[in-house]
């Protein structure tokens, strides 16, 4: 009987414990998760099609997946993780042809950053105030 009693006081606890990964107590703080290559507009404004593979990798560093099937890919990532949320999650993915950078693709392009804002021309000066 006493074995039995301990028995079932150990699964419980076993239960117990084991549960708590499953239900999450309230006002547990987690930490933010950050892996792979940061990558900004501004390191990729500064890739030209025909760059080295050396000279591509100086600016946006070692790739985080480097397949081994096909090696004219290289795949950036950049993800940061609360738990199970995705709080932020980035690709970018570059393609060689021999030694040459041949294309970029993913979340970032060239030139992609804020449009410029010009000044208005002496041009579009004169046309408003033909127009008044």
């Amino acid at each position: 009987m006493r074995t039995l009693l301990v028995s079932l006081l150990c699964v419980l606890t076993l239960t117990s414990v084991t549960a708590c990964g499953f239900i999450g107590f309230p006002g547990v703080y987690k930490i933010n998760v950050e892996q792979g290559n940061i990558i900004d507009q501004q390191k990729v404004d500064k890739l030209k099609i025909g760059m080295s593979r050396r000279q591509v990798r100086f600016i946006l560093g070692t790739p985080l997946v480097e397949d081994s099937f096909n090696l004219d890919r290289w795949d950036y990532r950049h993800t940061i993780r609360n738990g199970k949320n995705s709080l932020l999650d980035e690709r970018l993915t570059v393609y060689f042809e021999g030694d040459k950078l041949a294309r970029i693709e993913g979340d970032f392009t060239p030139g992609g950053g804020e449009p410029e804002i010009s000044a208005p021309s002496a041009e579009a000066d004169s046309e408003a105030s033909d127009d008044a």
